[in-house]
């Protein structure tokens, strides 16, 4: 999916579109994958059970009730969190954009970056991913998480930061 063209200049050009790395996604998988089996556990025992048939109904109203809750609070607000966070670099600024119901973002053009260096741990090594971290000449430092393939990443912002600059000594 590529990044919504109405929120770039008329000739700006994605370079690099990204969403958080997909280990944001694995606790709410496994809440879905969990959840599931405890409302099939539970929905088995009422249906094994000798009870009243409108009994059962209302507790499988209930338990289909609490799944549902479940799901959307432990799975699907995540995934959606996920779906509409966007790190992206164009050949002028870096982007980052996020919220479902409510949008916030900053843009931080290329000219004014000055300083770019990333990080991860050992499990970020493992998954390719880190926090890559973007001084820029008028505000605090900041880190953007979960970037995927993060030295690619810093690698390239490095690469278009000396380009926009128009630096001779830029790297080839």
């Amino acid at each position: 999916m590529g990044y919504p063209e109405n929120v770039l200049a008329g000739d700006e050009q994605v370079v690099l579109h990204r969403h958080p790395h997909w280990k944001r996604l694995f606790w709410p998988v496994t809440a879905l994958i969990l959840a599931s089996a405890g409302a099939s556990f539970g929905s088995a025992v009422v249906n094994s059970a000798d009870w009243d048939p409108n009994a059962k109904r209302i507790i499988f109203a209930v338990i289909g009730a609490i799944w549902l809750v479940v799901i959307g609070w432990l799975t699907l607000w995540p995934f959606l969190n996920w779906l509409t966070t966007h790190f992206v670099i164009t050949d002028r600024r870096v982007m980052f954009r996020h919220g479902v119901l409510s949008r916030s973002g900053i843009d931080i053009p290329l000219a004014r970056i000055f300083h770019v260096e990333f990080g991860h741990r050992l499990i970020d090594r493992i998954l390719r991913t880190g926090t890559l971290i973007v001084e820029s000449a008028s505000q605090n430092p900041l880190a953007f998480y979960d970037i995927p393939r993060v030295e690619q990443v810093h690698a390239l912002l490095y690469h278009e930061v000396f380009d926009t600059l128009g630096s001779e000594a830029s790297p080839s």
